[in-house]
């Protein structure tokens, strides 16, 4: 078979992506339904990349969290969303953090949980028979990693290395990154086929350059997102009246362009991908970015900063289009 990229309305050749945006969350843009339909949302979203260039859109809602669903009904709104708009959708598969797991997955083994994701991959979500091309956002916690976020971690690096499918991580605050590449090794993944996710929320260099120099990628995925709230576990219903845990932060995208620029400089480019990981809730704690740009901030207003930088057209293509094109291919 030749070498192809799997969407959502079946394979399409790597030349026909343009340019990327590798972790969204389309099903995310409202917080309730009085606000429209969360598909007209994302269609709107969507429809605003095309003169940009942007001809591809992956999602990576993970089960039990942003918008995936044991039953594929949130992968068939992916399909009405590509035929709608036009522009190419991706699926991710994974699942997210253990506050946030689904009981299935909880109580599956890790031999459940690759099997789940190798189905995904190769048959369909669900009953949709709308099938994912790509791991992710497979998820680890904030400086720690529960015994089930391994388990489905090393589940998801089973499964990519049963189906080729590269492997976007979430890092919870960049955390714990090198944990996820000692597990992808142990389990005998292709380095040059994971990207370790949230590696931008650190805005640390030399955390930032060790990692790529055991051979991963990294994603500095949350541009625009320079405000945000972290709960712990689920924020909807605390238990109890008064207060429940979380965190809030800042990292501005002027410190992730500086970053950006050094890494190339540094001949990283080719290691480097970005995308916005926006929902609703954080576009209304970005009123600046998220809030104003939606999905156009990255090319609009992001990409400019790096080529104030110093950056050259060959090394922002690498990141949205060559490098993404790549992870993305299925042989």
């Amino acid at each position: 078979m030749a070498a192809a990229v799997t969407t959502v309305l079946g394979p399409v050749e790597p030349t026909q992506l343009g340019r990327v945006l590798l972790h969204e969350h389309l099903g995310s843009l409202l917080p309730g339904g009085w606000m429209g339909s969360p598909i007209d949302a994302a269609v709107s979203a969507v429809e605003a990349l095309r003169d940009q260039g942007v001809r591809t859109v992956v999602d990576l809602s993970p089960y039990g969290v942003v918008g995936r669903d044991p039953d594929g009904a949130n992968a068939v709104a992916l399909v009405e969303i590509a035929q709608r708009t036009g522009v190419n959708i991706v699926a991710g598969t994974a699942v997210y953090l253990e506050s946030f797991a689904p009981g299935w997955a909880l109580e599956a083994t890790i031999e459940g949980l690759t099997a789940r994701f190798v189905r995904d991959l190769n048959h369909g979500i669900g009953a949709s028979g709308v099938r994912a091309g790509i791991l992710g956002e497979q998820a680890t916690g904030l400086g720690v990693i529960s015994p089930f976020e391994e388990r489905s971690f090393r589940a998801a690096v089973r499964a990519h290395r049963e189906t080729g499918a590269a492997l976007m991580t979430h890092t919870t605050h960049g955390t714990r990154a090198h944990d996820q590449v000692d597990m992808a090794i142990a389990e005998g993944a292709d380095l040059d086929r994971v990207v370790i996710g949230h590696v931008d929320t650190q805005l640390d260099l030399d955390y930032a350059r060790a990692l790529l120099d055991r051979g991963v990628l990294i994603a500095f995925d949350t541009i625009g997102k320079q405000v945000w709230d972290f709960f712990l576990g689920p924020a909807g219903h605390p238990v109890n009246d008064g207060e429940f845990p979380k965190r809030a932060y800042f990292r501005s995208d002027a410190t992730r362009a500086d970053m950006i620029a050094a890494l190339v400089a540094q001949g990283y480019a080719d290691r480097l991908v970005l995308a916005h990981d926006l929902t609703g809730e954080e576009s209304w704690m970005n009123p600046t970015t998220h809030g104003v740009h939606g999905y156009r901030y990255l090319i609009d207003v992001f990409v400019p900063m790096l080529r104030d930088r110093g950056l050259g057209e060959a090394s922002i293509e690498q990141m949205l289009q060559s490098t993404p094109a790549r992870l993305l291919t299925l042989s």
